[in-house]
């Protein structure tokens, strides 16, 4: 079954529905979440995005387009707990490309993790939910409420600063 039908059933209060959905995107929101919060933060804002999700399920006109509100109801909450790390203005730095990437370095789990935990929250949303969550372009603008342009420009950013903190951890070990 769909997720557009799943909504449309939780709309009209069957919550076998609901817990379909529940089931289906609790796994998603929750690492979404767990990558752009500290984990003691995690399992609480995960429970405040399905407690919106049940309040604001029945006024979603559009059940095609579950996913970007899902995320997006997921990243309100998110931003809730971060206000002061996106408070911060966006600096733009010119891109070395001269530079060797390093990508032919075998990285582990833990070095990728920890190198994205310590990225600025804008440039770790965008690497996850294009990366992570494998959505388009058109939809993480959406989710984030800007436009495909600053994605991308943001994606570009946060690979750089990626693969620089990871080169960096890697020659200091």
């Amino acid at each position: 079954m769909t997720d557009a039908l799943l909504v449309v059933r939780a709309q009209l209060g069957e919550r076998d529905a609901l817990a379909a959905l529940v089931r289906a995107w609790h796994d998603p929101v929750w690492s979404y979440v767990r990558r752009m919060l500290p984990a003691a933060a995690a399992d609480d804002v995960a429970q405040e995005v399905w407690l919106a999700v049940l309040r604001g399920l029945p006024r979603l006109r559009d059940p095609e387009r579950f996913t970007p509100w899902l995320f997006t109801v997921a990243r309100r909450a998110v931003t809730n707990r971060l206000r002061v790390e996106y408070a911060r203005p966006e600096v733009f730095v010119e891109v070395d490309l001269a530079r060797p990437d390093g990508s032919a370095e075998v990285l582990d789990r833990a070095e990728v993790a920890a190198g994205l935990a310590a990225l600025p929250a804008r440039e770790r949303e965008i690497l996850i939910l294009f990366y992570l969550h494998d959505l388009a372009l058109e939809t993480c603008a959406e989710i984030c409420a800007v436009p495909v342009g600053t994605v991308k420009s943001r994606l570009n950013r946060a690979r750089r600063l990626l693969r620089e903190a990871l080169l960096q951890k890697g020659s200091h070990t």
